[in-house]
């Protein structure tokens, strides 16, 4: 999508308000379309289906009474139930007293809290269902690695490369290679003792074996570039070759790592290959919360971006279980990732400036939409799975607050008293919006 960048009046703020709006247009939309799709399966009318908060842009009434409406500002939404207090769900309404049989009957109030609960939870569900759908999709574009360790596409490199796509890797420095495992161990292997050389590799071209000379696979290629990471705001992109940092020739990913660290609080200089030109650009590293594989953090200094080997795997589609299986494994890394962030934020483990508001969000969009569709598209998807996390926590005004008092009024056989629910609610409300502008807060010294 880096075209859209390139469109007159599409770059810059305008490209962070469309790629906002985009993102939260259809996670709400997918959201609030659980409750209100569950709602109608259990008998309960809704009123308003409303895009969006304030003042009314758009709406149109359907047969069957429901208003859908788009609003102004485009932070939200909700569905208004029939004999709700107001779009939280948080009572009865007064028109309640003055209803009519048929008209209470399908009221959100007097529905059994079985069929107010699977309205409630379906909104969470729904973003649940959204972002697995995505990511089976986006398993099925990108297929899978074949089976034998095969080239796939090949990426360019300011130097010869002999390798080919296609190329059936047998041996790595003399190592047999069988798959992927292997081939992993054997490079992690060659890392550890820090030989960025040439690598001897046989290999299966056709019906012949050859023995080849090819570059280290862990080159200073940048295969991604984190949105707002001092590398992106520089102007680096996927498909760079890192030649040299300050001065210094680097020729693997952790010579240029160790470079990075060497230069806390203080700009870094790199020379950067790209498409046959000779680049200089400087940026200064940030120090970052960085997951480490005991499930804790570390402080790293990072300038933002991701390397790979030179060239990609020979893919295959995969079965559609086999894609929805690796769709869900990525749908619960994103849960158990999001909830191991939280538990060290409160903790203290981890700063809470991590927390992104909306301004946040809508600059992660922009420069994520910048990137690729493939990214983009992944960005709705994880931060689909987050919302309906969110929502599931069990604070008043939030699904999970009233996922929590319907099951206290199934336990007790009545629901809990309105004047404390009325306090709880504002209590949730209160936080809610301090944690926005805790986030907004962060938002804005970010910028």
């Amino acid at each position: 999508m880096e075209w859209l960048a390139n469109i007159p009046y599409v770059g810059g703020p305008t490209l962070t308000i469309l790629a906002f709006v985009v993102v939260m247009g259809v996670v709400v939309s997918i959201h609030e379309y659980g409750h209100y799709i569950v709602g109608r399966w259990c008998g309960i009318h809704a009123e308003v289906f409303s895009l969006g908060f304030g003042k009314v842009l758009w709406s149109r009434t359907d047969r069957r009474g429901t208003k859908w409406q788009v609003s102004a500002v485009p932070l939200g939404g909700y569905v208004k139930f029939l004999g709700d207090r107001d779009a939280a769900s948080s009572g009865a309404s007064e028109a309640m007293l003055g209803m009519d049989e048929y008209d209470r009957n399908r009221s959100f109030p007097a529905a059994s809290v079985w069929r107010r609960a699977l309205t409630v939870l379906a909104g969470p569900v729904a973003n649940f269902i959204l972002s697995l759908v995505i990511f089976t999709g986006l398993v099925i574009w990108q297929g899978v690695a074949t089976e034998r360790p095969t080239v796939g596409e090949m990426q360019p490199l300011p130097y010869e490369n002999p390798l080919q796509s296609g190329d059936v890797i047998l041996a790595i420095n003399g190592q047999m290679v069988e798959n992927y495992g292997d081939l992993s161990t054997i490079i992690n292997d060659i890392q550890a003792v820090g030989d960025a050389g040439n690598i001897d590799m046989r290999v299966l071209r056709g019906q012949d074996e050859l023995t080849l000379s090819v570059p280290y696979f862990y080159i200073p290629l940048v295969s991604s570039v984190t949105p707002l990471s001092p590398a992106f705001k520089a102007g680096i992109k996927p498909g760079d070759v890192i030649m040299a940092a300050n001065g210094e020739a680097v020729n693997s990913f952790e010579e240029l790592r160790r470079a990075v660290e060497a230069s806390p609080e203080r700009a870094i200089d790199l020379t950067v290959w790209r498409n046959s030109e000779m680049l200089s650009l400087s940026m200064v590293p940030e120090m970052v919360d960085y997951p480490n594989n005991e499930g804790g953090f570390d402080q790293r200094l990072l300038i933002g971006v991701g390397g790979q080997f030179y060239f990609g795997a020979a893919s295959e589609t995969p079965s559609l279980f086999t894609a929805i299986e690796i769709g869900a494994g990525r749908v619960y890394s994103v849960i158990t990732s999001s909830l191991n962030g939280l538990r060290h934020m409160i903790m203290g483990n981890i700063s809470i400036d991590n927390l992104q508001g909306p301004i946040g969000i809508a600059q992660i969009s922009g420069a994520t939409a910048q990137t690729s569709a493939f990214s983009f598209i992944s960005l709705i998807a994880v931060i689909s799975t987050a919302i309906g996390l969110l929502n599931l926590f069990p604070i008043p005004v939030l699904d999970g607050g009233h996922l929590v008092t319907y099951v206290y009024e199934a336990l007790r056989g009545k629901p809990p008293n309105p004047r404390f629910m009325q306090a709880v609610m504002a209590v949730g409300f209160v936080l809610i919006l301090s944690l926005m502008l805790l986030a907004s807060y962060n938002d804005i010294m970010r910028l």
